[in-house]
């Protein structure tokens, strides 16, 4: 594929492939054939394509008229055939792992792929007229609607049903997700939670925190607030963030927080970073702690981070063999 990966705008991935949107619009990808790897079937469709989304094994792209082209595995969205002829004037598509939500430029939405897994939504279809943005777990779909509140679907237990909440939300501004929770942020700058408790959808024991939220970030199992002052809130899973206590008095003036699968990194104003959460999963920065100045920057794997400085070199920590032990080789091809 070397030879056509030239003016590439764009790349998205899902855990088994990749796909490349081109400067004229035209689509490359490469990985597994059946997970999306392999778009030889629709190459003739993939023209003016404006943004590519991906599920667990499949892609879903946007061409310049609103349509929607579609390929990988069809039980994981890659066959969009049954709701092709409603999937004109598409503004953004969401994904599941396993399902795709596409939002019209009416606000209404279509769904397709696996029904379990938020691909049929036609028992909310009523309720999904003025939707602004859609948000996924893993398990499940959320809609923003023009009046600031929330419509559910898919798997009720991983943030499919917000029933016990759905009176507290309104004027939702802001909505993140776990891989089995979502936290919605208020125009008050509160949080309202729901879903599974392992991963976040329980934030009663700091909700008299979360108060002034400007940014809400997640990683697999846990959510981490910057409030006004530049402190920071967490819940969800303690191992995976979920519980922030032996740093929290170094998390203060937060520019910004980054996250892997199962660990955040929070940006200071002094261009320090403050890490927690699993230690396997970057959540342990010591080693390089003396390194991680003038940070401008900060992108996660699943397992590692890594750090853009102010003089344009890299510094890396986590998990070895995904990224988290830059060589000394590496470097210099940096430089």
């Amino acid at each position: 594929m070397q030879d056509r990966l030239k003016g590439v705008q764009q790349v998205q991935s899902n855990p088994s492939a990749f796909a490349a949107i081109l400067a004229d619009g035209s689509v490359v990808t490469w990985g597994i054939p059946e997970y999306g790897g392999d778009s030889s079937e629709v190459r003739d469709q993939l023209n003016d394509v404006q943004q590519v989304q991906s599920s667990g094994s499949a892609f879903a792209a946007i061409l310049a008229d609103g349509s929607v082209v579609t390929w990988g595995d069809p039980d994981y969205g890659g066959d969009s055939s049954e709701v092709q002829d409603r999937l004109k004037g598409v503004q953004q598509v969401q994904a599941t792992y396993r399902a795709f939500a596409a939002i019209l430029a009416d606000g209404s939405v279509v769904t397709w792929g696996d029904p379990d897994y938020g691909g049929d939504s036609s028992e909310v279809q009523d309720r999904l007229k003025g939707v602004q943005h859609v948000q996924a777990t893993r398990y499940a779909f959320a809609a923003i609607l023009a009046d600031g509140s929330i419509v559910t679907w898919g798997v009720p237990e991983y943030g499919g049903d917000s029933s016990e909440v759905q009176d507290q939300l309104e004027g939702v501004q802001q909505v993140r997700a776990t891989n089995g929770a979502f936290a919605a942020i208020l125009a008050d700058g509160s949080v309202v939670t729901w879903g599974d408790p392992d991963y976040g959808g329980d934030s009663s024991k700091v909700r008299d925190q979360l108060k002034g939220v400007q940014h809400v970030q997640s990683n697999g199992r846990a959510f981490a607030a910057i409030l006004a002052d530049g402190s920071v809130v967490t819940w969800g899973g303690p191992d995976s963030g979920g519980d922030s206590s032996e740093v929290q008095d170094q998390l203060k003036s937060v520019q910004q927080v980054q996250a892997t699968c199962r660990a955040f990194a929070a940006i200071l104003a002094d261009g320090s970073v403050v890490t927690w959460g699993d230690p396997d999963y970057g959540g342990d920065s010591s080693q390089v702690q003396h390194q991680l100045l003038g940070v401008q920057q900060v992108q996660g794997t699943e397992h590692a981070f890594a750090a853009i400085l102010a003089d344009g070199s890299v510094v890396t920590w986590g998990h070895p063999h995904y990224g988290g032990d830059m060589s000394a080789a590496d470097q210099v091809a940096l430089v």
